[in-house]
């Protein structure tokens, strides 16, 4: 059984995450369970801090802004006319778009609907936001070849084909 996290190591967390005011983002109600070793299954500030870290350890981890969902930005916000939405339009429906150059497609956010416009907001609901993670290493085990292969866990808690 191994102990200590690796690259290639599936890791499960139990964890919480909070914002600095101490208000609960995320209550961790199920384990958080990743591929260790840069395959983007947690966000990198995270997973460097984790690394050699045992079943057991426990550990606070603060992650500002850019190292988690990243700084507000302004310009992510739109007022479209209401005539280029559905007629069932409501404040919390989101949709894609494809970003000016093509390169990636952002999720948008209806926050407000006014006089026939249409606010829209494309930022990440918790940009902006520093986040402090609670967490506790419960389980430590070797990757598969075929989860090494795939860059992601399979089985519980993971991706199922």
């Amino acid at each position: 059984m191994q102990n200590q996290i690796a690259k290639n190591s599936v890791v499960t967390l139990n964890y919480t995450v909070r914002d600095t005011d101490g208000a609960v983002i995320d209550d961790g109600e199920h384990p958080l369970v990743y591929l260790h070793g840069g395959y983007d299954g947690i966000f990198p500030v995270l997973e460097e801090t984790l690394h050699a870290k045992k079943v057991g350890d426990v550990l606070q981890i603060k992650l500002l802004p850019e190292e988690a969902f990243g700084d507000y930005d302004e310009e992510l916000i739109l007022v479209e006319d209401a005539k280029l939405f559905p007629e069932n339009i409501e404040v919390g429906m989101s949709f894609e778009r494809v970003s000016e150059d093509g390169e990636e497609e952002v999720v948008y956010r209806v926050t407000d609907i006014a006089d026939g416009k249409v606010v829209v907001d494309g930022n990440h609901p918790l940009a902006g936001v520093a986040l402090v993670f609670d967490v506790t290493v419960a389980e430590v085990r070797p990757a598969t070849t075929e989860e090494i292969n795939h860059g992601h866990v399979h089985g519980a808690g993971g991706h199922h084909h």
